[in-house]
């Protein structure tokens, strides 16, 4: 195998720590024996040397997209698509839409991601599941349903969902939950604070280390991701990847990752219904357990998301890229 030399274009780098970076890194990691290297704009003073460029996001990394384009044309430009791309952007902004145009080939991280783009660009789509790490599933407290979000608090991720659903719970429901994330808008981290003081079983942790985060998945009988756009939330991965299963959003980017018969979801900004989900998660009734029925929906998944899958599948993109 020829080793090349890749460049990839993430708009955000390591002080960011989001979704972008995370898959930047992994990718950078997953490529070896290739040389792959990060930068947020391209070109740069290294740039002379690089043959293959991944460039994430549509809109972001369009400007990088296009200097590409001007050099090599479509020879090794390939471009990954987030779900702000995908549900939003291509949708009306010019710069966006100029990448799909510009790009070789397109990457999508989940089954649905392709049916949201234009007719003419679906063909040169392909999907690349995101990876996680199998983690050790632990024993979980039967004292009650203790149930983790992690998410930075943006309207994407529609946190309000989660905060109106702890508040139409019972207080004595046996309930407990804890939610994960930065204030990247301040006025979802005052509701935060205000549902916390009001509402005794859900508590706000704020930003936590990844490593912390992990912990808290691996401890919890499900995590709840109310996201109203996604592209294909890692979370989710690293969720199904610990034997944590998943109440999810009726979204593509959450259908794509989890498959369209999956029984734990709700409908996108639907508060009752989430309720109802974690209420009957909590009950047994009739002998059937719903947690145990949706962990082991999550297992059949979970082969999706190993690294030597996604590894395999960059692999190819990239060969791909520099050959065509």
């Amino acid at each position: 195998m020829q080793k090349l030399r890749v460049v990839i274009v993430s708009p955000a780098l390591a002080d960011a720590n989001n979704g972008n970076w995370q898959t930047a890194r992994r990718w950078q990691a997953l490529l070896s024996p290739h040389s792959a290297r990060i930068v947020k704009q391209w070109p740069d003073a290294l740039a002379e040397q690089d043959q293959v460029m991944l460039a994430l996001h549509a809109r972001r990394s369009a400007d990088s997209v296009q200097a590409w384009h001007a050099q090599h044309g479509q020879q090794g430009l390939g471009l990954a698509l987030t779900g702000t791309d995908l549900y939003r952007d291509i949708q009306h902004d010019p710069k966006a839409q100029t990448s799909l145009d510009l790009a070789h080939s397109l990457v999508v991280l989940q089954d649905l991601g392709a049916k949201s783009l234009p007719p003419k660009h679906q063909a040169k789509a392909r999907v690349i599941f995101q990876s996680t790490a199998s983690r050790k599933t632990l024993a979980k407290t039967a004292r009650h349903l203790r149930v983790v979000m992690v998410g930075h608090l943006r309207e994407e991720k529609d946190p309000l969902t989660l905060m109106n659903a702890a508040r139409l719970l019972p207080t004595d429901s046996g309930v407990l939950i804890d939610h994960i994330g930065a204030p990247l808008d301040p006025l979802l981290g005052q509701a935060a604070q205000t549902t916390q003081l009001q509402c005794p079983h859900y508590r706000w942790l704020g930003g936590l280390p990844h490593a912390q985060t992990l912990q808290r998945i691996q401890r919890a009988h499900l995590l709840v991701h109310t996201s109203r756009m996604e592209g294909g939330a890692h979370v989710l991965m690293e969720a199904i990847c610990s034997g944590t299963p998943v109440l999810a959003s009726r979204i593509d980017g959450n259908m794509g990752l989890l498959g369209e018969d999956y029984s734990g979801i709700f409908e996108a900004g639907d508060a009752q219904g989430l309720a109802n989900l974690l209420l009957a998660c909590r009950n047994l009734q009739n002998g059937h357990d719903l947690v145990a029925h949706l962990g082991h929906q999550c297992a059949l998944r979970a082969p999706l998301f190993q690294p030597q899958a996604e590894r395999a599948a960059l692999h190819r993109w990239v060969q791909d890229l520099w050959t065509h």
